[in-house]
Order: C-alpha cells, then sequence, then structure tokens
C-alpha cells in the first residue's frame, strides 16, 4: 500500500512539473521594451543587418502596423503573468497570418523575421516553433524531410 501511495505521489510531482514548463516569467522591463518598440522607425535601412529599407513606401505603413499588432499581441499575453511558449507561438502563428496575401519580396521577409525575433527576446522565447522559417523560407527546418 505505502508503494502505490509513493508511485501515486511521484507521478503527481512529474505532473506538475511537466504542466508547468514553457511557462515564460515576464522580465521586468518587458512593458518598456514593448513600447520601445512601437514607437521605433521600422523598415528602414540597417547595416548591421545588411538591409537596405523597405523598397516600396506604400508598404511601409501596412507591414509597420502588422507587426505593432504583434508586438501588442505579445505585450497582452506577457501581462497575464503566466503566459506559456505555446501562448507565444500561438501569437506568432496569428501574427504571421496576418501577412497573408501580401506580395512581401525577400528582404523584408528576412527583416519581418527579426521583428519577430526581437519580440521573442523581449520575453525569453527561444523559439517559433519553426514557425518563422516556414514564413520565410516555405518549410520548418526543425522538421526532418521525409
Amino acid at each position: 500500500m505505502k508503494q502505490i501511495t509513493n508511485i501515486l505521489i511521484g507521478m503527481t510531482l512529474v505532473l506538475f512539473i511537466a504542466c508547468g514548463q514553457g511557462q515564460i516569467k515576464t522580465p521586468e522591463k518587458a512593458m518598456a521594451k514593448f513600447e520601445e518598440f512601437k514607437r521605433k522607425e521600422k523598415f528602414i535601412p540597417d547595416e548591421q543587418l545588411f538591409y537596405p529599407g523597405i523598397g516600396d513606401p506604400t508598404q511601409k505603413p501596412i507591414l509597420t502596423e502588422k507587426i505593432n499588432l504583434v508586438a501588442d499581441d505579445f505585450e497582452k499575453l506577457a501581462k497575464t503573468g503566466n503566459a506559456t511558449d505555446k501562448d507565444y507561438q500561438n501569437a506568432i502563428k496569428i501574427g504571421l497570418e496576418r501577412f497573408t496575401g501580401i506580395y512581401i519580396d525577400s528582404e523584408n521577409q528576412e527583416r519581418i523575421c527579426y521583428y519577430f525575433e526581437e519580440l521573442m527576446d523581449i520575453v525569453g522565447l527561444e523559439s517559433s516553433d519553426g514557425q518563422l522559417n516556414n514564413f520565410r523560407y516555405g518549410f520548418d527546418g526543425t522538421q526532418k524531410q521525409h
């Protein structure tokens, strides 16, 4: 009987630990960083990234708005204080879907991915679960190809 009780207690502890994995504690200065991110001018030349800036200036406000909406989504999740990796990855999915139907050249696709990575860095999210690769290159590089 005692052995069964110990097994049940052990399994319960494993379950609690497993359920808690992936939860991201919101960094202290995250809210200020989100606001700073949203205020900064986007799609301008960046020599460090070898990004020449947006080619079609009419796309700049459209793409900027969509990126800032992703920042809003991340900020809302961060404010809950209990968002998980999957919550943020779902926000990435929704954010990338906002770009559906818009022609975006490869340089701007790359820049959009860097903006997503900046947002991921703000909250400490380590993986987009392959979604950024899929957006940029059309496949998830984290999955084995058959």
